[in-house]
């Protein structure tokens, strides 16, 4: 039996994977599934630098604006969406192109990773209130100690994901590197996996124009709005970066200026956790685009991959 093609599209925060998205849609007769983990969000459109209605140029989108902002969203009920646009898409002779840099997520399709679905929320309370009571650094000691595998892919901060693997710990016996032991095991896909990549200092830099453009365009206006309708601080959506540090800012934390720059540096950290990720993966075929007035030439060289790959031309 063929397997359905599936075209994937990863690289950091602000490289340029969303126009890079467009143009193979259009070369391709593509459709575009989101891969981040926070466009999922209504109302979060400034902050995930979410893609305009006009720039999609009459491409569908899918998985963006589907939940509301106080909603959970799991890399489980991710996948088995995914997995199901992929196959409606190809069954209609059309591309599937999964566009996004939350690597966890985009791996978790094109590798279809096994996750544990049993639920212990008498456990998760147990590890929310050792949060509560000794502070995240004690909390991921904790998982430190039980399943150190798992925890050198987590940032401390990531308090959810780690309270999830000491309760998947704690309720089955098995950690959670047991569960995803299968990160290199062959694509269920016909899969073709476009990495971007940038010169540091210049990611660096689009990365602190993005954040000054969010501010100019209104994201503490959003925070707020956000905040009036009731979406808890505590959040997962409000726990994305750009939003919780204009949280921490509006409380009287920070300083707007203390906040912005927190927001910079939060944002090329991530870049960095994302290109670590994404460099475990053998298949990504990566395209440098340090140049953009090159970035034309950069996508007709992408497209000339693709076709080849597939002989499609």
């Amino acid at each position: 039996m063929n397997k359905d093609r599936l075209l994937s599209i990863v690289g950091p925060t602000a490289v340029g994977k969303t126009k890079l998205s467009i143009e193979l849609a259009k070369a391709f007769d593509g459709e575009i599934i989101s891969g981040d983990s926070m466009q999922v969000y209504k109302g979060m459109d400034i902050g995930t630098a979410k893609i305009k209605e006009e720039e999609k140029e009459g491409i569908p989108h899918y998985l963006i604006d589907i939940l509301e902002p106080h909603e959970d969203f799991s890399v489980s009920h991710f996948q088995n969406l995914t997995k199901s646009y992929i196959k409606e898409i190809n069954r209609r002779g059309r591309l599937p192109i999964l566009v996004g840099g939350t690597g966890l997520y985009v791996q978790a399709v094109t590798h279809d990773f096994h996750f544990a679905e049993k639920n212990n929320p008498a456990l998760r309370e147990k590890w929310k209130r050792f949060l509560a009571e000794h502070g995240k650094e004690a909390l991921y000691k904790e998982l430190q100690t039980r399943d150190p595998v798992y925890a050198a892919r987590l940032h401390p901060n990531n308090t959810r994901r780690v309270i999830r693997a000491l309760e998947i710990l704690e309720t089955t016996g098995k950690s959670m590197a047991h569960y995803q032991q299968d990160w290199h095991r062959r694509s269920p896909y016909d899969l073709v996996m476009i990495g971007l990549t940038m010169e540091r200092k210049k990611l660096y830099q689009r990365i602190n124009q993005r954040v000054d453009q969010m501010m100019e365009q209104g994201l503490v206006e959003e925070v707020k709005q956000l905040l009036a309708r009731g979406v808890p601080k505590s959040s997962t959506s409000m726990q994305a970066i750009g939003y919780k540090e204009i949280v921490r800012y509006l409380e009287g934390e920070l300083t707007l200026d203390e906040a912005v720059e927190l927001i910079k540096r939060n944002t090329r950290r991530y870049a960095k956790r994302q290109l670590s990720w994404f460099r475990r993966m053998d298949e990504i075929r990566w395209f440098e685009v340090t140049d953009h007035r090159q970035f034309s030439e950069v996508v007709k060289n992408i497209i000339r991959y693709v076709a080849g790959k597939w002989q499609m031309i």
